[in-house]
């Protein structure tokens, strides 16, 4: 009735019946019944506009899960390699992740401090890829930032069984610093044909190393003696 009378209803007539006559009221009615129907519409709108913006926050925030580099779930024995002292340690967490190692049970003694830290290079650095894709190293330091060792769990490189598998690769980073310079050639041995292998594999380690410590160190008990 209302799409009738504004369709077909002259201009003229509706100008002037819009100040008297029975005429008015039902253009009056008319006006509230489309604005009322123009609201809920609006309403309704807005409403699918906010569930899909909460459905891409949701989104994102499964994608950024999602992009974690998946790791090895059980490295106990590879934390115990690291800090053969530690009597426990912490699960998994933090930002950025890492486990915490203890001389002491925290459950048995709730104030006890860390000894040392590890983590994984790619949680830190997962960009970081050599010759085939990320080199998968579980990085153990103590707290004035000298590394306890690194233990390479897995990687995809072609001359991997040659540079980063064999234990000398490994036992060369304990007892380094993270104010070292991990250059390939340098303070780290160079292999002949995996050049790309073995320096991801040492900026992996020098610059997760670093995230650690300037996110849980003190700056005084890593600066140089």
């Amino acid at each position: 009735m209302c799409h009738g009378v504004h369709g077909f209803v002259a201009p003229r007539l509706v100008q002037s019946s819009r100040k008297n006559g029975p005429l008015a009221s039902l253009l009056a009615g008319c006006d509230r019944s489309r604005y009322a129907v123009d609201r809920a519409f609006s309403n309704r709108w807005m409403k699918k506009i906010l569930d899909v913006l909460t459905l891409l926050a949701t989104a994102g925030s499964i994608v950024l899960v999602a992009q974690r580099i998946f790791t090895n779930p059980r490295p106990d024995a590879h934390l115990k390699t690291l800090f053969p002292a530690a009597l426990a340690f912490s699960p998994l967490g933090g930002t950025p992740l890492h486990f915490k190692a203890y001389a002491v049970d925290p459950k048995s003694s709730p104030t006890a401090e860390p000894i040392g830290l590890a983590f994984w290079t790619t949680d830190l650095v997962p960009n970081e890829v050599g010759y085939h894709g990320p080199i998968h190293m579980l990085v153990g330091m103590d707290l004035k930032g000298v590394l306890t060792g690194i233990v390479v769990d897995y990687n995809s490189e072609p001359y991997g069984y040659f540079s980063v598998d064999p234990p000398k690769f490994a036992s060369q980073f304990k007892g380094k610093s993270i104010r070292d310079q991990f250059r390939v050639g340098a303070d780290i041995d160079a292999v002949s044909r995996a050049s790309i292998t073995m320096n991801s594999a040492a900026r992996a380690v020098r610059d997760s190393g670093r995230q650690i410590a300037r996110a849980y160190l003190s700056p005084d008990a890593v600066k140089p003696k």
